[in-house]
This record gives structure tokens, C-alpha cells and sequence, in this order.
């Protein structure tokens, strides 16, 4: 799978889970679990309950994403 074969969507972090995972809510009402992408963990870029956030998600498992943007 290439970088071009994921699905970007914006959301909403709703709460911050164990093991750096965090459920996110998209705008067309789904729910997700997503995971930091290496940059923002390599930058230390903080995400907290509440931030507005871009996803990646794969076209195989649509439940499952990579947090890549934290909106200011």
C-alpha cells in the first residue's frame, strides 16, 4: 500500500487512551482509533482531548487511523 492509497478526514480528539492511542470522532459522526504518526511523536507535539486533528485512514480497515496534524 502506497501513501497515496490513504483516506484523509478531519475530527475531533473526544479522549486520550493508554499506549499513546486516542478515539477520535469524524465529522460524519464516526468514531476511530488512532495512533500519533512519527513526526508529531519525533516533534513532542502535544494532542489533548478536544483538539481538531487530520487523519489517515486506510482503505482496508476504516476503524483505524494516524493522527498527521494537530489544527492550532
Amino acid at each position: 500500500m502506497s501513501k497515496e492509497d490513504s483516506i484523509e478526514v478531519t475530527g475531533v480528539v473526544i479522549e486520550k487512551l493508554p499506549d499513546g492511542k486516542f478515539s477520535v470522532q469524524l465529522d460524519q459522526e464516526r468514531m476511530v482509533l488512532a495512533h500519533l504518526a512519527g513526526k508529531l511523536r519525533q516533534n513532542r507535539i502535544r494532542v489533548l482531548a478536544g483538539d481538531r486533528v487530520t487523519l489517515e485512514l486506510s482503505p482496508y480497515d476504516l476503524t483505524k487511523g494516524r493522527i498527521t496534524y494537530r489544527h492550532k
